[in-house]
């Protein structure tokens, strides 16, 4: 029993290890993510939204390095993944689409140049919009139109179009 505690210390140190220095990651990746959205006034909704999504990661990444940490192959973890988006993809028809949606919403909440309340025009030739954004979440974006119509566009999409910025309301 000694013998294999021994044999395997290493790995113990290192599993341990990742195993407290993940919530620890997801405490100051939360705090740094907290301290942009309040330097740049997004709303506490779209930030919280981001901070599960960074978390998820953290969380793959912790599993993923235990994996190599006890001897599995990358390359069995790439069959492993592959077989699991297969099936997923399978499962949903959209996995990719879904996965789009949410690095194109964790992209407009990092870069983008409009805000929540703000007044956008969507320059598109067939069908151009002039609303003002209601709420931006981690697959789609909540828009109003001056009739009162609410419109909601997939993250992926917004981020394809052209957008003018007019004035904030609020946010």
């Amino acid at each position: 029993m000694i013998d294999i505690f021994y044999n395997y210390l290493p790995q113990i140190i290192a599993s341990v290890t990742i195993i407290l220095l993940t919530p620890f990651s997801k405490y100051v990746l939360g705090k740094v993510i907290r301290k942009y959205s309040s330097m740049t006034l997004k709303s506490e909704l779209r930030t919280l939204h981001i901070i599960r999504v960074i978390n998820m990661l953290v969380n793959f990444t912790c599993i993923v390095t235990l994996a190599i940490i006890w001897g599995v192959q990358p390359q069995n973890m790439l069959v492993a993944l592959s077989s699991i988006f297969a099936v997923i993809g399978v499962a949903l028809f959209a996995q990719w689409s879904i996965l789009s949606n949410i690095t194109a919403g964790i992209i407009i909440f990092f870069s983008t140049p409009f805000r929540i309340g703000d007044t956008i025009h969507i320059l598109d030739k067939d069908t151009p919009i002039e609303a003002t954004i209601e709420n931006i979440l981690t697959f789609h974006t909540h828009l109003r139109t001056k009739a009162g119509e609410q419109i909601i566009i997939p993250n992926s999409l917004f981020l394809q179009k052209i957008v003018s910025v007019g004035e904030s309301k609020e946010d």
